[in-house]
């Protein structure tokens, strides 16, 4: 049995705000994984069902990886057409916030939700949300993601009849994604107790993984391969192993937003190895992806050296800094976890 966990009174005054609201914007942050455009457009399909005219707004594109979920095409992105994406906001009654605890993560969309009169509700499972940013917010770290939030929230308000296959797909994909297929942050049974009321909906699991986590395209792969080859540095003292990609390397194998997107739990087959941080540099910050297994938390690692966060076992960052900058700060923690920090076993090149 599922518990409710969301508070009466947060969930009854969200039901009023649904309620009283014709026109509802959905906002998740930018570079948008599977939980935050899985969340976004799972709870518009809803929304859409009760008679709403709802519009999913993203700060950027959505990965390709990810084009296959229902009705991708009906998504504004704020850098493909500004004006829609702000009037998209400035029209909205109320703007949900999915995937997100502060404005600075979705970018300059953030201008225009801020400047909007609507009501914010704040839906997400990140530490330390900016509570003066939101009128209403269900904010809890524990979840094993803001799908899984939603799916909560739509039991309590009554509405997960209004959950049709197409919402399932969506929300099911970033319960999956953001879970690593339900290989970490889902300690408690009730997420599988989520998926099953989201499977019942007869989704085609198998196609969902397939498609959202096990297709890549040729330059991807090679990417990949040169990462793991080239790049990938394992330090088996202090159980880690780090992995570099510049701009250059990016570019040389025509990336394209989500190639390397499962890239950083490869070396956690490694069994010497703990945790793993991969960090790829964008054109003006630098991307902190961290995994772990087993005791080693790598949440407090993102929030204290990168002002990120995350869950003990999976946790990032954007770091406005150069990439030599942020190899310093690797190896500034290697030295904090040993004595020594030894040379790499499989050094790449710089």
């Amino acid at each position: 049995m599922i518990k409710p966990i969301i508070e009466e009174k947060t969930v009854e005054r969200i039901r009023s705000l649904v309620n009283s609201a014709g026109v509802i914007a959905v906002t998740c942050h930018m570079a948008p994984d599977g939980d935050a455009i899985g969340s976004s457009m799972g709870l518009a399909h809803v929304l859409q069902r009760l008679g709403k005219d709802v519009r999913v707004v993203t700060p950027d594109m959505v990965p390709r990886t990810l084009q296959f979920l229902p009705q991708m095409r009906d998504v504004t992105v704020l850098t493909q057409d500004e004006a829609a994406a702000r009037e998209a906001i400035s029209r909205a009654q109320l703007v949900f916030c999915l995937d997100y605890n502060r404005m600075a993560r979705i970018d300059r969309l953030a201008e225009a939700v801020e400047m909007s009169r609507a009501p914010r509700v704040l839906i997400d499972h990140h530490l330390e949300p900016d509570e003066k940013a939101f009128d209403v917010m269900v904010s809890m770290p524990e979840a094993s993601s803001t799908c899984e939030l939603v799916v909560r929230l739509l039991l309590q308000l009554g509405m997960m009849n209004l959950v049709d296959r197409q919402a399932a797909q969506c929300l099911y994909t970033g319960l999956m994604t953001d879970t690593g297929n339900f290989t970490y942050g889902c300690d408690n049974p009730e997420v599988f107790e989520v998926a099953s009321l989201l499977v019942r909906r007869r989704i085609d699991v198998p196609y969902l993984y397939r498609m959202a986590m096990n297709t890549y395209s040729a330059d991807s792969l090679r990417l990949q391969g040169y990462a793991l080859s080239e790049k990938m540095q394992v330090f088996a003292e202090q159980g880690a192993a780090l992995i570099t990609l510049t701009q250059d390397e990016l570019t040389r194998f025509n990336y394209h937003r989500g190639d390397t997107e499962s890239l950083v739990n490869k070396p956690l087959a490694i069994p010497e190895v703990k945790w793993v941080m991969f960090l790829r540099e964008d054109t003006d910050r630098v991307k902190v992806s961290c995994r772990s297994k087993g005791d080693f938390s790598v949440k407090e690692l993102c929030s204290d050296n990168f002002g990120g966060g995350g869950h003990n076992n999976a946790a990032g960052a954007d770091f406005m800094g150069t990439i030599d900058e942020a190899v310093a700060i690797f190896y500034d923690i290697l030295s904090s976890t040993a004595l020594n920090c030894p040379e790499p076993s499989s050094p790449g090149p710089s």
